[in-house]
This record gives structure tokens, sequence and C-alpha cells, in this order.
């Protein structure tokens, strides 16, 4: 019987009578018939088989190619372009330290459930253990955070291999997908290669681009689909990658929605944007007896301290993953939930209760609005349309000042939302300015990605680079491709500033890197160790100052660059980005 996961029968590949280069293109081949459309390549000798299999069906068209001097960015190009498409992407590493500078995205794509193909050149197995050149312990480098690890011997040219590499490549990517886990992340093959390294490589016919096998249900993690019961006050609790369920979850059921600003849930009319003041009051997060979880909460305290309360009952909707968000180790844990069957949405106790919460929250928010943007707010009609000349002065200071206005924390988040569209991307760092946008932005239907598994600010460029190329190759099928906007701080600029280095003839996307530039890790200031830590000492290793000439920085890199002061100067750098990859500074007081 064929394979369901492979959507036509593989193509004919001539055969070299080089083992490496064989093997390799046979297993390049099978992941693309298995549903992978993108091949990043980071270079080096002992991959070299790989990389110039991959560079071969790039010219053919079966693949998207996209090469990375540096295996840290190319993980997280990876982890980017996964993001978007869904599909896992294979990233290709040489031997030695390569092989662990994939680590971070490694991590970040086990805790985020995201599925990526690793696939490390190694020494074959007579030149493992002595100390050979560029040869360190790389079968089980990864650890328990891979769904699957494979160590695999070096090709000797043997009746059979090219088979054998096209099924290591299926089954890699079921594994990595979650097809019979239910549990997608990170798969690791590590491969040996002899000397002859590669040869000449034949031109591939044929390769097309199979349909990949569908992730298992949550079943498969016996876990089981819940009516919830009426009755109980429920919120709906949505954190990063949350998705429309919890929108859909919450209209369904009359229930309060605080929805992440990285969750993908972010908007309805049951929407609570100021749900951390409201869960701190009596009035209200007091009285929450249920709360339905879905995603994984990592942007304020309130929430965990809600779900670890012994009067509430928590129910976590996990359909996939190994583990699940479970603060206090307390939650039923559900593959998915629906609404109670009787729940009277025109009830005056189910639209008293999710009706408190929404005009409770809208009054807060336009509080913190007013206080983030002072010259914010509608103008002076009458004084617009009087012939009297002190009112026209009076209007024209005033637009004037609203123009002029500083850029704070919060206007600056508020300027990226408001500036996206659902064809474009936001892209949101781990950095003091995610959660100004959380407490701050109104309820929207985009698409927008943040880093959240480990929420680190590792390869936050890189990441966002993936997803603006996968958005815009995907766009070339059906409609016009927006604009990808990142919003950081300075130092996650710094910390990935190898991946403003480009591939030499790729497409360059259309990417804003916007940094809001307060000269280091503010973040710090609001911790409680602000209060505690000797100034100086808090500054030298917290804080960690710095000066960098960002534009100097654009320039070395072939980045357009450009610098916002005012609120006038940002509203005309977002709504106008120049085509190509850009750099929008910021400059915010610490």
């Amino acid at each position: 019987m064929a394979d369901p996961r492979v959507s036509e029968e593989p193509a004919e590949v001539e055969q070299t009578g080089n083992p490496a280069t064989d093997f390799a293109l046979a297993l390049l081949a099978g992941f693309v018939e298995a549903g992978v459309a993108d091949i990043v390549v980071s270079p080096g000798s002992r991959s070299q088989a790989l990389a110039l299999a991959a560079a071969e069906l790039e010219r053919a068209g079966a693949a998207r190619l996209h090469v990375r001097i540096d295996e840290r960015v190319g993980g997280f190009l990876a982890l980017g372009l996964t993001r978007e498409t869904g599909a896992p992407t294979v990233i290709v590493t040489t031997s030695g330290t390569a092989t662990a500078n994939l680590h971070p995205a490694v991590l970040e794509a086990h805790e985020a459930g995201i599925p990526m193909i690793v696939v490390t050149a190694d020494r074959p197995s007579e030149l493992r253990g002595i100390r050979s050149n560029q040869t360190t312990r790389q079968d089980g480098l990864y650890g328990t955070v891979v769904r699957a690890s494979h160590d695999v011997a070096a090709p000797v040219g043997a009746a059979g291999e090219t088979e054998d590499a096209r099924a290591l490549a299926r089954a890699a990517v079921a594994e990595a997908v979650g097809a019979d886990s239910a549990d997608p992340g990170p798969v690791h093959l590590n491969i040996g290669f002899r000397e002859p390294l590669s040869v000449a490589v034949p031109q591939v016919h044929g390769v097309a681009r199979g349909e990949l096998p569908a992730t298992a249900g949550p079943e498969a993690l016996g876990r089981a689909v819940i009516e919830l019961t009426d009755g109980p006050r429920t919120v709906v609790v949505a954190g990063a990658d949350a998705g429309a369920g919890a929108a859909e979850l919450a209209r369904a059921g009359g229930y309060p929605l605080l929805a992440e600003v990285s969750s993908g849930s972010r908007f309805g009319p049951e929407l609570v944007v100021a749900y951390r003041e409201l869960l701190r009051d009596e009035a209200f997060g007091g009285r929450v007896e249920r709360a339905v979880v879905f995603g994984h909460p990592t942007l304020s305290r309130e929430v965990p301290a809600l779900l670890l309360r012994d009067d509430v009952e928590v129910l976590v909707v996990a359909p996939t993953g190994g583990e699940a968000y479970n603060p206090g180790r307390r939650a039923q844990v559900a593959g998915g939930v629906r609404a109670p069957a009787d729940v009277d949405l025109r009830s005056p106790e189910v639209r008293a209760w999710v009706g408190s919460w929404v005009f409770a929250s809208r009054r807060l928010a336009e509080e913190a609005e007013r206080a983030a943007d002072p010259a914010a707010g509608a103008p002076d009609v009458e004084k617009a349309r009087s012939y009297d000349p002190a009112d026209a002065l009076a209007f024209a200071r005033a637009e004037l000042a609203a123009v002029r206005a500083p850029i704070s924390r919060p206007l600056l988040a508020e300027a990226l939302w408001r500036y996206t569209w659902p064809h474009d991307r936001l892209v949101l760092g781990a950095s003091r300015l995610i959660r100004d946008a959380d407490r701050l932005v109104p309820g929207k239907k985009i698409v927008v990605h943040a880093n959240r598994g480990l929420a680190g600010i590792d390869g936050t460029i890189a990441t966002a680079t993936g997803i603006a190329l996968a958005a815009e190759a995907r766009a070339t099928e059906t409609s016009a491709a927006g604009v990808t906007r990142v919003l950081l701080g300075d130092l996650a600029l710094l910390h990935d500033v190898g991946a403003l280095l480009g591939g030499a003839g790729e497409a360059r996307p259309h990417l804003q890197v916007v940094v809001g530039n307060d000269g280091g890790g503010t973040i710090f200031d609001g911790l409680e160790v602000a209060a505690t830590a000797p100034a100086e000492a808090f500054d030298r290793v917290l804080y960690t100052p710095q000066a960098v000439d960002l534009s100097a920085l654009a320039r070395a890199y072939g980045w357009e660059y450009r610098v916002a002061r005012t609120k006038g100067e940002l509203d005309q750098a977002l709504s106008a980005p120049p085509q190509g990859p850009s750099i929008l500074e910021v400059p915010l007081p610490r």
C-alpha cells in the first residue's frame, strides 16, 4: 500500500556513484515529497553534499533555499518560516560548534510546538571519539527537547540506501508534525559522511511537493473534548498562539475574553483589554469561578495568580503538545471544549457578567490611552470650521502640538498596532514594548507572531525575516503581500544583529524593524531587583547600557534607516515604509 503521507510517486533521480551525494539528494527530495517547502543551509565542508543537493532542488523549482552563514540565525529563520507556513523547515549544518548554535532555536521550537527538522553532518563512526578535527558528540545533542533523534551511519552506496533516505525523510516529517503523537516539535537527524564528501550533483526533474501528514487529534494524548456546564462565572484566557478558538468560545458562551496581544484571539465584542486591572479588582477577578485557558499566557502575573486560586476551576485546552500549560498542576487538561448547549446569551445574568467586564475595560483603556498620549483626542471641529482667525490659529496650534508630541512606549506600541492590517504581519519581540501593547491596544483581527515559548530575545529579527519571506511567497498564490513589522527593544536588535545579513542573490523581504531605543534593558527597571541592587551594579549587569550608532549599523548591512522622534514622524514612517528591509529607530527615555 502506498504511504498516504506522500502525494505522488517519488521522482527518479540519477545516481552518481558517490554515496554522500546520492544519499543527500534522495533525503532532501524525500523531504520535499513529504511536504517541506523551505530548506535553510549554513555552509560547511562536512555538509557539502546536503548543501549542493539543496541548491539543485532550488534550481529545479522544487524547494525554496535560504543560506545564512550564522547557524543561530539560520535556526530562527527556519522557526519563522514554519511559524508562518505551518510546514516544517529543514535546516542543514556542518559538524562541530555549528550544531550547538542551533540549540536556542530548537529549544524555542520545543516549547512552542513548532515542527522543525535539524540535519547535522557528522564524521563517520571511525572518526568519532578520537578527537578528530571539528568532531564532537553530536548524536543525541539536543537531548529530550526533540521529538525524535536519528543517528544515521555514513552511506556506503549499498543497494536500497536512497530508498532508505526517502523513508527517513518521510518519518522525520511525520514525527515533526506529530502525525501519530499530536506533539509537534523539532526532530534531529545526525548523518555521518565519508570522503569524498561530494561530486557534481545531477539535475533533478519531477520532484514535486507533496501533502503534509496531518497532526494527530487530541485523542492521541488521551484528552477528551468537553462540553462546559452552564452556571459558573467563567472567563476565557488566551495566551500566545491560542488562535481564534478562544474568541469563538467566548462568543458562544457569553464569557469575558482575556486575550494577550500575541494570542491570535484579540478581537470580538467580549474582549477585555484591561484584564490585569480587573483581575486585581474583587468586584471582577474576585468573582471568577471558572477559567478556560487557551495557548500559553506569559505577559502578566495576574493570570497565573487567578489560575492558582483554590476557588477557581481551571480547564486548559491543549489539543496538541505533550506538555500543557498548567500552573499549580491542578488544571483539567482537555483536547477541546464546547460552550454549554443550553446557555442563553440574552439572559440578564450572562449579559451582566460579560457586559460589566467589557464596559469597565473600555473605561480603563480610554484612561490609559489618554495617559499614553495626552495630545490625543478628537479635533475641535467647531474651531476648524470657524471663520474667526483666533479659532483657526488655535486649531492649527493644537494640530501642530499633536504632530510634534514626543513618543512614549505605549504610544509606539499603539501606533504599530494601528498601522497593521490583515494582509500585514506583526512580530513582537521580548521587551517592555510587548507588555505595553498588551495593556493598551484594542481588538483587531490581524496576524501577530511572537516567540513566547521561552520568551527570550534570541533570534527576533531572524524569526521575523522567515515570517516575511514565507508570507510573501504565499501571497503570490493568493493576494498581494503586506509589510512585516517587528517591534523590539535595542538589546533584542543587537542580540540578533547577524540576522541583518541575508543570503547573496536571495529575495529581500518587505520588513520594517522598529526599534524602541532606550539605551539598554529598561525592562529590569520594573522588577523588584531595581529597588534593592546598588545603582552602579544594576546598570552594569542588568540594564547593560549601549550607545550603538544604529544608522551606521543599518548602512553596514545595506538596510534603509530612518529615525522618528515625534508622533508625526512616527506616523509618516509607519504609513509608508520603504520597500525591502529597513530599520526605524525610535529614541525613548529610560
